[in-house]
């Protein structure tokens, strides 16, 4: 009889966004309440907060995105979730079976303490939030919410966390791959279209660099560590080297902004008229702040402004899709999985 003991797995948790359940109105309210009182999400006392989300938001934004919703509802559900669980499936099984891996949303289900009960024997969890450029409302959301859920466990795991990817090859490389075949025409301009963030957000991250906030930020020091606006332009350069696109043919802008209040610029709705008036006429949208397929991507881009694009007398007006579950985005989640482990 053999009495040794099976070496525990390591877990590895890949945390998404979030998405309703389904597309019904209650859904949605749901879904948003708890996105939109996250205090890193919109960062006010929480009184302000409390009585914007129930007073001005959640009696009427409902309703408008359960119906932005049902245009992009696959049969099997939400898109960000289809393709978040099926990237997890494919990294387990290259990772092999001294790993475990599970996906979860920062907001919605399947939950991060529904994902972290299923990794509870782990000796130890590797947490990748899959937002490549870091925001506190994302990827510090994400960080902050699994090490609460953590804290309440026993026995505590070993903890890694790969917070930021915006420059690794991992992610570079194989999101060039897929948009490359979309620029093939020297006609066609790329758009790379990130989301937004309020700019407060960047005064909060203590960023100190020397930026106009409208042109190109300066390149990526300790004055701008954790800048968001600043490591998206890095990811935009990175890119457009890596598909050897000279700076005539493509641009940054910011997407899914929310409110009155100044968010960082360019908006992408704004900047699709003065891309149109310099002549251009071919467009082809990455959203490379997106590993998943999603709500923003889909309908905002992919619907909303296509129209705006062909309504201005645009020829033409790709889409391109994210990394979702791409063979060369599993190799590359998984390589950094392994890197980590090796620290």
């Amino acid at each position: 009889m053999n009495d040794c003991v099976a070496e525990p797995k390591i877990g590895v948790l890949l945390v998404n966004l979030g998405t309703p359940d389904d597309t019904k109105v209650s859904s949605i309210r749901r879904y948003l309440r708890e996105f939109l009182l996250d205090p890193r999400v919109i960062d006010l006392p929480f009184f302000f907060r409390y009585l914007l989300v129930y007073g001005a938001i959640l009696p009427f934004r409902p309703f408008r995105t359960a119906k932005a919703y049902e245009k992009i509802w696959q049969k099997e559900g939400s898109p960000l979730r289809l393709h978040t669980q099926d990237l997890a499936e494919k990294t387990g099984g290259l990772l092999g079976a001294d790993y475990h891996v599970e996906a979860a949303m920062r907001y919605g289900n399947p939950s991060i303490a529904s994902a972290l009960e299923k990794l509870s024997a782990c000796k130890e969890i590797i947490i990748l939030p899959l937002f490549p450029q870091y925001s506190s409302a994302a990827t510090g959301s994400a960080i902050a919410k699994t090490l609460v859920e953590l804290s309440k466990q026993w026995s505590l795991p070993g903890i890694r966390v790969i917070d930021q990817f915006y420059a690794r090859k991992e992610f570079i490389n194989p999101l060039a791959d897929i948009i490359k075949p979309y620029i093939s025409d020297p006609e066609t301009f790329l758009l790379f279209s990130y989301h937004g963030l309020p700019e407060r957000h960047l005064d909060k991250s203590n960023c100190k660099a020397p930026c106009t906030r409208i042109d190109a930020c300066p390149l990526i020091n300790q004055s701008n560590y954790f800048c968001y606006r600043a490591q998206c332009y890095k990811t935009s350069k990175l890119l457009a080297e890596k598909i050897s696109l000279s700076n005539d043919r493509h641009t940054t802008a910011f997407q899914s902004r929310l409110g009155k209040i100044p968010w960082i610029k360019p908006y992408t709705d704004e900047l699709l008229p003065e891309l149109y008036a310099k002549g251009i006429r071919k467009l082809a949208v990455a959203c490379p702040a997106f590993t998943a397929d999603c709500l923003e991507t889909l309908e905002e881009i992919g619907m909303q402004a296509k129209s705006q694009w062909i309504a201005l007398g645009g020829q033409s007006f790709e889409l391109i899709p994210c990394l979702n579950s791409d063979s060369k985005w599993v190799d590359g989640v998984a390589s950094m999985i392994k890197e980590e482990k090796k620290h």
